[in-house]
């Protein structure tokens, strides 16, 4: 099983692909407009204590105000406050909590205005990011999430990974890390850990130390409001939490991405600098990659299962609906059970993969085909539960019910990604006045003799429809080479599916788009060209 990591650098931000044996099984959207996600650090400010939800309002910057619950303030609270405390007033000159004295346990079934006032300046990481209408929720149980440890101040506990299954492993691991381990900060061993030598592990113990002191050097003089420790980015959090053995290549197409993931890469694994690639061809690295087709099928309402059936999949703020669909497949076999068995089993890879490929969270519902056998039942849950398994999301799966329903919950920190795979309609861009398709052919013909003669453009690049492609590529003497063959120039034709029927874009040699002039005005010309022509004749 193969595993590529494609990242495709728009202005608006990162689109990371995540590819399994070619097919994509996720996608993520880093946006540059964004200053906020999941493991950043932020100086708040209570703005609002609500003592019926028994939590707290906090500012941190957002337009919504970030939410805090009291359950999520974390054993050590108090001792926690009292560090940040002691930190910005100048009375603590290191990071070190070897000499601090710890208060005591914060009360688990508290009063949030005990703890909270208004006006109050207090330490929280975000722990899920702003969904729908609501604010970031928030923490003030800090962690710092390294390759293969999560550093947990005011701790002395070490817990290992459940997935880490052998006793002499979590044994060996928890020696190691108590011979290394700051005093009073606890640690959870993750499962990429398995295996790794003390050395490995100690450099990824020193990168989250260092963190530590950055949040203290920071905290020292941070304003209300400030990020005082920021998080890696999407895609270096994916290359730390995913990059293992079974990675093939990693491919970037814009040079200062590529040159921030070499440095990356050389920190935490220097052996793994050979799968970083950099694409350098005029296709996009989507399009070469097969990517841009498999989110447009992929991301619509309705879903094509690989094998048989479909699924149609709804989204709602209080739960997301998938029904599973029988299609052409329902007349190939003669027990109803046997059909119902077989497209249920498909459409649960399915629903599995766009659980993780979408990035779907909160309460799923899946609506399978009816099956009166409760082995048959049993079946389908075993292949849901089987393929979610390699999931990084915390999820449950219940059993599924006589009515033929499955309910799923999986931890929702993040936005479901949502991709438009509707298209504006190519002929009239949504005015509903169309022009006739026949026409785009002369409009190119007109744009490309104009750039041509009229502006002396050479070595230019034209992007259209597959449909368009093949009508100029295509025959024994094409369309592109009539072109060369009248005007001595050649124009390089790219297939790009992105664009609609009747668009169409040009490039100059340098790469960068060329502001076509009208078509009208361009066919002025020509015919004004045409009719020197005669008159010298």
């Amino acid at each position: 099983m193969s595993n590529e990591l494609v990242i495709n650098s728009t202005q608006e931000g990162e689109r990371i692909a995540l590819l399994q044996d070619k097919r994509l099984i996720e996608y993520h959207f880093d946006r540059n407009d964004t200053n906020y996600s999941v493991g950043d650090i932020f100086l708040g400010t209570v703005k609002k204590v609500m003592p019926g939800l028994n939590a707290a309002f906090v500012d941190i910057g957002y337009e919504k105000d970030a939410f805090l619950h009291y359950g999520d303030l974390g054993e050590q609270y108090n001792s926690f406050t009292k560090w940040v405390r002691t930190v910005q007033s100048g009375r603590a000159a290191t990071a070190g909590l070897e000499k601090f004295t710890f208060e005591p346990p914060l009360d688990k079934v508290g009063k949030a205005e005990s703890v909270f006032k208004k006006g109050q300046q207090i330490v929280v990481q975000i722990i899920k990011e702003p969904i729908s209408t609501k604010g970031p929720r928030v923490s003030t149980d800090i962690s710092m999430a390294g390759r293969y440890l999560v550093l947990m101040p005011f701790s002395n506990t070490i817990s290992v990974s459940k997935k880490i299954v052998s006793k002499a492993e979590r044994d060996r691991l928890k020696r190691l890390i108590a011979s290394i381990k700051p005093e009073n900060f606890g640690v959870i061993i993750r499962t990429v850990a398995e295996g790794r030598e003390v050395a490995e592990l100690d450099k990824d113990m020193q990168d989250m130390v260092a963190k530590w002191e950055q949040l203290h050097t920071t905290l020292r003089t941070a304003k209300p409001n400030d990020k005082v420790l920021g998080e890696l980015g999407r895609t270096s959090s994916m290359l730390r939490d995913m990059l293992n053995e079974s990675f093939d290549s990693i491919m970037v197409d814009a040079p200062t991405m590529y040159e921030e993931m070499r440095d990356y890469l050389q920190k935490i694994a220097p052996d793994k600098l050979g799968l970083l690639k950099l694409h350098n061809s005029k296709i996009k690295i989507f399009e070469h990659m097969g990517i841009e087709k498999q989110l447009k099928t992929l991301f619509g309402k309705t879903v094509t299962v690989p094998g048989g059936g479909y699924l149609v999949i709804e989204h709602t703020e209080a739960l997301h609906v998938i029904d599973v669909n029988s299609g052409s497949k329902s007349n190939q076999e003669n027990d109803q059970e046997a059909t119902a068995l077989m497209i249920n089993m498909l459409a649960a890879k399915e629903v599995a993969r766009q659980l993780r490929l979408r990035d779907m969270g909160g309460i799923i519902v899946v609506d399978f085909i009816d099956m009166r056998s409760a082995e048959s039942r049993k079946k389908v849950e075993d292949v849901v539960r089987d393929v979610m398994k390699h999931d990084k999301a915390k999820f449950t799966v219940l059993p599924i019910t006589k009515f033929g329903l499955l309910q799923i919950t999986r931890q929702r920190v993040r936005p479901a990604e949502n991709i438009v795979t509707g298209e504006v309609c190519p002929t009239c861009g949504g005015t509903g006045k169309i022009s006739a398709s026949i026409q785009v052919t002369d409009d190119i013909d007109n744009s490309i003799d104009d750039l041509l003669v009229n502006q002396n453009q050479s070595g230019i690049t034209l992007s259209v429809h597959p449909f368009l492609y093949a009508y100029y590529t295509k025959g024994l003497i094409s369309r592109q080479m009539k072109w060369y063959l009248k005007y001595y120039k050649w124009v390089k034709v790219v297939n790009d599916s992105s664009l609609g029927l009747t668009d169409y874009r040009i490039e100059d040699e340098r790469g960068e788009e060329i502001q076509l002039r009208s078509s009208a005005a361009a066919m002025s010309r020509l015919q004004d060209r045409e009719v020197e022509i005669e008159s010298v004749d």
